[in-house]
């Protein structure tokens, strides 16, 4: 039987969360910012409640600058109109930065401060917690204040012990941002505890992100995996109070530097070249943006490409970051694919395309998943019915879990629980991986023996797929050791995974990408600050970058590229050595690079040449960061924090040309001038060892081993893996490697006709002998023969025979080979 704890921890999933913390934006009473909701009573209302009132009325007044906005579609003339605008020099003037613009309080705003600040006076907690955001944020146009806005945080954090406060107040402890106040790891810790013991959620992911990676506290599974499982069970209850399938939402999180190519631009850093490279054809999509595809699949699916509308429809309905959901239009080109191939009173069209049933069919799933949650159409459990048997007929897999998550749950049919596990079996078994989800929950409620193994293998497999409930399940069997042996490390890295994928809930991803997207990187700076310290690596990377110098060794005058000014805020490098710090040790390998420029160069830090080596030596080990190798080749050529050795330089160089045929041309002026210095060094007679070639062992080969050694080599030659495939389509007239296979044939010919030749000879030869040898013994028959006086005459002759005799031929011919 399965332990009673793990039943007892799952019924405790469907208590819901409180609605201020899941919904409210930058408002004191709904903890906007991740925590419970600490609204005063009603009766009686505080000191200072009808001030803070007024203030409202003048604040809406204000129009917001910043605003949750779809991009529009461009088209191909305005696509066309982009890109010449981006090819024209810029010379336009900058503006100038923020922060030498003295914004005046006046009109609603300054009407609204004075009302706030007279009621703060009295401790009003609403008041205070509206000024500590109008002066860190800079809502409704107010001018950033970090100090003020620090003593408003922690007035209201000591007065009211407000989570939301405390949690800022560990913000700012612990970055020092707007230089409120000098970094203090450890009373940022204490006040991020604070409003985790509280239950504040991005308190609570930072608190476990700290004891997770040793972050100012000794690193502890324990108190890390107390706190990830928190936010995800949380996480996991909000998920599931969504429609019949779970919440949707589009994933906001990314690294800003990789959409120009990465940290060190495209082709130089990790994330573009190697593995990671874009590998396109010239008529490949892989730089296309998403209003190019979505053009051209609209213009192909208006000539009557149904795969087009089918890709259009999943586009709209799932949408994606730059692209928000819209049910309508998914709905309308899902129908656009269906009304193809059923036709009307349900009949099926006598002639269409190959492949269009299978489309259909996945196409009217998404229409029975839309009508069973309410997307786009009011809920009806009948329509989605409807659609899900008609996707049946060809058994589409989103179509069978539906139709089994109606009749698990008596959604609009009388329950039947057989019927639904018949359904999402066949699902599953197209590793439909919600299917899967279900039937090991399924699995678990039965309290058989090898039922939690069942159960194990079906999260497993859905969990391949990113599925965030098998990710949930899984951390919990490995929490509470079901159907596996307890693992706190495993544990706590399902759990993280749940909490991080929440986005809607616990970060501020959605508002940093607006704000960037906008050009106001100072706030997208500061919302991505927050996700940064919850642990996110995208975002600690998005900080990091925003706050890099990029300093270069050949900078553009600013009279050629006019470039805006950074603002002060973003001017911190040693903020920015803190958090590629933090990425690099959640495996981003561009990041430990970036750390070993900072110290190379004293950028944020005293410069230490050794931990810059360490860093270097450390991304190396992976063979992804030609950068990495590289910048180790160079200081063995320099000798600057490693022994000056050229010959270990160049076995550096050499290697990051292997890892990125994109350094070509860096390293091959390096090397030319490594091989000048090496020279002369040998000429010299320097210390310094120089370039060597590697040496080769010689060995003694037989006979016998040298014709198998060539044979064996030769065989190898013109097997066909012998050359890379790449190459079969050589350009027209030109040889290719048929060439060098009609030279190597030719050799081999030539030689196989002399080993022939000698072969005729030889055996020529040995012919020849033979027939001397008959003739020889024919002569010596005919002369034993008796002839009258013959005896007499033989024996007077002697050894040779008398010139003149006939003899004489025949005793010469037979000579021959003797």
């Amino acid at each position: 039987m399965r332990p009673h704890i793990l039943w007892l921890s799952l019924l405790l999933q469907s208590v819901d969360l409180a609605s201020g913390e899941a919904h409210a934006q930058h408002v004191l009473g709904s903890d906007a910012r991740g925590g419970d909701v600490d609204s005063p009573k009603e009766t009686p209302r505080a000191p200072g409640a009808e001030l803070v009132d007024a203030a409202w009325v003048e604040l809406r007044k204000i129009n917001q600058p910043l605003r949750d906005r779809p991009q529009k579609q461009q088209g191909i003339f305005g696509t066309l109109l982009s890109l010449a605008l981006k090819a024209v020099p810029t010379l336009r003037l900058t503006a100038p930065p923020t922060e030498t613009l003295k914004s005046t309080l006046g009109g609603p705003l300054l009407r609204a401060t004075k009302l706030l600040e007279e009621s703060a006076a009295t401790n009003n907690s609403d008041a205070l917690y509206l000024l500590a955001e109008m002066n860190f944020y800079g809502n409704f146009s107010h001018p950033r204040n970090f100090k003020a806005s620090f003593d408003y945080y922690k007035k209201l954090a000591s007065v009211h012990g407000n989570s939301s406060a405390q949690h800022m107040v560990g913000l700012m402890y612990s970055t020092g941002i707007g230089g409120a106040v000098e970094r203090d790891q450890a009373r940022a810790l204490l006040y991020y505890t604070f409003a985790a013991n509280q239950g504040h959620t991005r308190a609570e992911m930072t608190v476990a992100h700290r004891y997770h990676a040793g972050i100012s506290v000794p690193k502890s599974c324990e108190n890390a995996v107390k706190y990830y499982k928190r936010v995800a069970d949380k996480a996991i209850a909000w998920y599931r109070s969504g429609p019949p399938g779970g919440m949707g939402w589009v994933p906001e999180s990314y690294r800003i530097a990789d959409e120009s190519g990465g940290v060190y631009g495209e082709g130089a850093s990790v994330s573009s070249s190697g593995i990671n490279a874009v590998k396109a054809h010239p008529n490949s999509d892989a730089y296309a943006s998403i209003e190019d595809i979505i053009e051209y699949l609209d213009l192909i699916s208006q000539k009557g490409d149904f795969k087009a509308s089918y890709n259009l429809g999943r586009l709209y309905y799932e949408g994606q970051r730059g692209l928000p959901k819209n049910f309508k239009l998914a709905s309308q080109y899902f129908l656009m694919v269906t009304q193809k191939f059923w036709k009307k009173n349900n009949r099926i069209a006598e002639s269409f395309k190959p492949g269009l049933d299978k489309i259909a069919c996945k196409a009217a799933g998404f229409l029975g998943r839309m009508h069973m949650r309410g997307e786009g159409y009011k809920q009806s459990f009948a329509q989605a019915k409807w659609w899900f048997e008609r996707g049946m007929t060809h058994g589409d897999a989103q179509s069978q879990y539906g139709l089994g998550l109606l009749y698990l749950n008596g959604y609009g049919v009388d329950k039947n629980t057989a019927k639904a596990i018949q359904l999402l079996k066949a699902a599953a078994e197209q590793d439909y991986s919600p299917a899967e989800v279900q039937l090991g929950s399924l699995y678990l409620d039965q309290g058989y023996n090898d039922d939690p193994t069942v159960a194990n293998h079906f999260f497993e497999m859905a969990a391949r797929q990113g599925n965030l409930e098998a990710y949930y399940y899984i951390a919990e069997m490995n929490f509470f050791g079901v159907g596996r042996d307890k693992s706190c490390t495993a544990a706590v890295g399902y759990y993280k995974s749940v909490a991080e994928r929440t986005e809607p809930l616990v970060s501020s991803w959605a508002e940093a990408n607006l704000a960037y997207e906008d050009g106001d990187e100072e706030l997208a700076l500061l919302e991505y600050l927050t996700a940064a310290e919850q642990g996110y690596e995208k975002a600690q990377n998005n900080v990091a970058h925003l706050l890099d110098p990029g300093q270069s060794r050949l900078p553009i005058p600013d009279w050629l590229y006019p470039r805006a000014q950074k603002g002060a805020l973003l001017e911190d490098p040693s903020l920015a050595l803190i958090f590629w710090t933090r990425s690099s040790r959640q495996g981003n390998i561009d990041a430990l690079v970036k750390m070993g420029d900072y110290y190379l160069y004293g950028i944020g830090t005293t410069a230490d040449v050794d931990k810059a080596v360490q860093c270097y030596t450390g991304a190396s080990e992976y063979h992804q960061s030609a950068q990495a190798l590289y910048n180790l080749g160079w200081m063995h050529e320099n000798g600057l924090g490693l022994n000056q050795d050229y010959h270990l330089a160049k076995r550096y160089y050499d290697m990051a040309l292997e890892t990125n045929d994109e350094a070509y041309l860096p390293v091959t002026l390096s090397l030319l001038k490594l091989r000048a210095r090496s020279a002369w060094n040998t000429i010299t007679n320097g210390r310094i060892n120089s370039i060597q070639d590697e040496p080769e062992t010689k060995k003694d080969w037989s006979l016998s081993e040298w014709i198998a050694n060539f044979m064996q080599d030769d065989m190898l030659y013109y097997e066909e893996d012998g050359y890379d495939p790449m190459y079969d389509d050589d350009m027209p007239g030109g040889d290719g490697i048929l060439g060098e296979l009609d030279d190597g044939i030719f050799e081999s010919v030539v030689i196989i006709g002399l080993v022939t030749a000698l072969v005729f000879l030889v055996l020529y030869r040995q012919q020849r002998q033979q027939a001397a040898r008959q003739q020889e013994e024919d002569a010596q028959r005919r002369q034993q023969q008796p002839q009258p006086g013959g005896q007499e005459q033989d024996r007077n002759q002697g050894f040779f025979p008398p010139p003149g005799d006939p003899n004489l031929g025949m005793w010469a011919a037979g000579g021959v080979g003797h």
